[in-house]
């Protein structure tokens, strides 16, 4: 049996997860679980979900714990009674969790929510695991100017962004050609424009390789969330947008890759699951077990590649466009899908509707230069506003869905 390193295993490495609730969360507390010798946790943090917070906070026995809804701060106090954790609820709680002093911080609050909190822990130079990928985003510059000044690092989270990480030549960058992120395609990399039209936010959500939420399993499925990865990656590794390329791999076998000058192109490979980048990041610089299946290259059989179809999925090319026009384009992007699939996941709006948003959304909202927090904040409810007001220009779906539902 394989051991823990003795950087991961003494002292304990304190951890704090912002988002426990969720997916990403709730695979980093299976690994925290499964090696508690090697972990003590500082905090944890949750938007609504009273139930599954409280639940991990009276096994983990956090410090603090933190309902990012002030509403439900009763319901919290009263599940966590006598457990001695300290409880607490709110926005400005969950910077404070951030802050609170541990080794290492699990950002992994979904959208933009968890751009003030994963700013905290920077600020204070933390190793934080980036799961949040609307941080870079919506504010990447300001990001980066955060991390030179405090001395924080930043481990990426993302499968995509953690492959390239562990094959990128960090010393050499000259050497390097380009970058090449995989994805999947989704549920529907197969399916016409036509198809789309009428699919459900049941079929949406329904990812054909990964475990994830609902909201980045939409962004999936509109390859959305590919076009955030893009520029991310921008961000992450300051690479050009003209050397970031998207390759579509239905088997997500290979996470990504990194081309170099002479030719060669590394690959980072690994069973679709996320515990591995987590355990990563996690046990970084030094690797920790994970319980994750083994990759099995000759039961795989073969592992297929294309071009992605721009037309088909007009998010990913809207995402390029806003990376290329720079400035608040990215926010304004982020803050109008977020509007969109929520809109969808409600029935609100159409699946191909969602890129429609977004677009008129660059089309309209004015793309300003972005150096604070604040501007950031301006501008993305700026969007909001205006996306949340658009909802009604497009058609229902709930009729065509119910078609759609009664045909498959």
């Amino acid at each position: 049996m394989t051991t823990p390193s003795p950087e991961v295993s003494a002292p304990p490495r304190r951890i704090t997860i912002l988002g426990s609730t969720g997916s990403i969360g709730c695979s980093t507390i299976d690994l925290v679980e499964r090696q508690p010798e090697s972990f003590s946790v500082a905090a944890l943090t949750a938007f609504s979900n009273v139930a599954l917070l409280a639940e991990q906070a009276r096994k983990l026995q956090p410090e603090l714990a933190v309902i990012g809804d002030e509403s439900r701060f009763k319901e919290l106090k009263e599940a966590l009674s006598g457990s001695g954790v300290e409880i607490a609820a709110g926005r400005d709680a969950l910077v404070e969790a951030a802050k609170r002093p541990s080794d290492f911080v699990m950002a992994a609050i979904v959208g933009a929510a968890g751009l003030e909190p994963t700013l905290a822990a920077v600020r204070r130079g933390a190793t934080v695991g980036l799961a949040n990928k609307e941080c870079l985003v919506c504010a990447g510059d300001l990001m980066k100017a955060e991390l030179e000044k405090s001395g924080a690092t930043l481990l990426p989270v993302d499968s995509e962004h953690s492959a390239i990480y562990q094959v990128f030549d960090f010393d050499r960058r000259d050497a390097i050609e380009s970058i090449i992120l995989t994805a999947s395609g989704g549920p529907f990399r197969t399916h016409t424009q036509a198809q789309m039209k009428s699919v459900t936010p049941e079929q949406a959500v329904a990812h054909p390789n990964w475990d994830m939420g609902a909201k980045i399993s939409v962004d999936s499925a509109t390859m959305m969330n590919k076009g955030l990865e893009v520029i991310e990656a921008y961000h992450l590794f300051g690479i050009e947008g003209e050397r970031i390329q998207v390759l579509i791999h239905p088997q997500s076998v290979i996470h990504s890759c990194v081309a170099y000058v002479d030719g060669s192109v590394l690959a980072q490979m690994g069973a679709p699951d996320m515990r591995t980048p987590i355990a990563y990041s996690l046990a970084w610089p030094q690797r920790m077990e994970a319980p994750v299946e083994r990759l099995d290259l000759a039961a795989i059989s073969q592992l297929t590649f294309e071009a992605p179809d721009f037309n088909r999925f007009p998010a990913l090319s809207l995402a390029f466009q806003a990376l290329k026009s720079g400035g608040s384009a990215p926010t304004i992007l982020n803050a109008a899908n977020e509007v969109a699939v929520a809109a969808f996941l409600d029935g609100k709006i159409g699946f191909l509707d969602i890129a429609r948003m977004v677009e008129r959304a660059l089309e309209q909202v004015p793309n300003k230069p972005m150096t604070t927090l604040d501007h950031v904040h301006a501008i993305d409810a700026m969007t909001r506003e205006a996306a949340s007001g658009w909802i009604a220009d497009f058609t229902p779906a709930r009729s065509t869905n119910s078609g759609v539902a009664a045909s498959a």
